[in-house]
C-alpha cells in the first residue's frame, strides 16, 4: 500500500483493500505546512498505516523545504517519537 500525495484534495491517503481510505490533511501555507486532520478506519486500525503517512508526508514538507506546524495530536506525537524529524518543527 502506497501513500499517495493527493494535492487536489490536500491530504496524504492510502486507498485501502476494502475501498476505505486512510489519510491526513494538510493546509500548505507560505513556509510552512499544517497538518490538522489524521483519519484511519476502525477496522485498519493498529497497521502502522498513520505512521506510514506521517513519514511520507514528513519527507515530503523536508524537500519542499517546509516548516510543520502539527496541529494534529498524533502528528504531535509522532514527532516527539521521531527526532530525526524534529529540524522540521515550525518554532509557533
Amino acid at each position: 500500500m502506497d501513500v499517495v500525495n493527493n494535492a487536489e484534495m490536500h491530504r496524504f491517503e492510502i486507498e485501502l483493500p476494502d475501498g476505505a481510505v486512510a489519510f491526513a490533511d494538510y493546509r500548505r501555507m507560505d513556509g510552512r505546512v499544517m497538518f490538522p486532520h489524521t483519519v484511519v478506519p476502525p477496522a485498519h486500525e493498529g497497521q502502522g498505516l498513520a505512521s506510514k503517512i506521517a513519514r511520507a508526508s514528513l519527507d515530503w514538507a523536508r524537500s519542499e523545504g517546509l516548516k510543520v506546524i502539527p496541529a494534529c495530536s498524533f502528528y504531535r506525537t509522532y514527532l516527539q517519537r521521531h527526532p530525526e524529524y524534529q529540524d522540521l518543527l515550525h518554532n509557533d
